[in-house]
């Protein structure tokens, strides 16, 4: 049974187009991992200041081997790095994803985009899509 790993990102309006760039710019960091199904970054319209960030997984266990991967740390350590010399020269500190709270995230650049984040996790009771002729 397919599982869905939601993480709810708190993004204030000025980091918006920041954050859907680095989105933009992490070259298919998840789409090779094993058991990966899809993505997708929703941007808010109105009512909310959260994006969702959505994949999908073949199992509970396929997003905890990701989560534990070589390729997930070297990313994100790298990512902190850029986060650190971004805060050194006056960047923010906040949350990105991967439900981390405020002050404990990193970020793809000059520091983090979002302010805050959840992580929520769903398995797939249905589905239904749309078949290509």
């Amino acid at each position: 049974m397919s599982v869905v790993k939601i993480n709810a990102l708190a993004v204030p309006a000025e980091m918006r187009e920041e954050l859907e760039r680095r989105f933009s710019n992490r070259a298919g960091m998840v789409e090779s991992s094993d058991g990966f199904e899809w993505f997708e970054l929703l941007r808010p319209v109105e009512g909310t200041e959260r994006y969702l960030v959505y994949t999908r997984w073949r199992s509970e266990e396929d997003f905890q081997r990701w989560q534990e991967s070589q390729a997930f740390q070297a990313g994100h350590a790298r990512a902190a790095a850029e986060a650190a010399q971004g805060q050194a020269a006056g960047g923010q500190e906040a949350g990105h994803g991967h439900g981390q709270a405020a002050g404990q995230g990193h970020g793809h650049g000059q520091g983090p985009a979002a302010t805050g984040a959840e992580l929520w996790s769903f398995e797939v009771v249905q589905s239904a899509g749309h078949k290509n002729d």
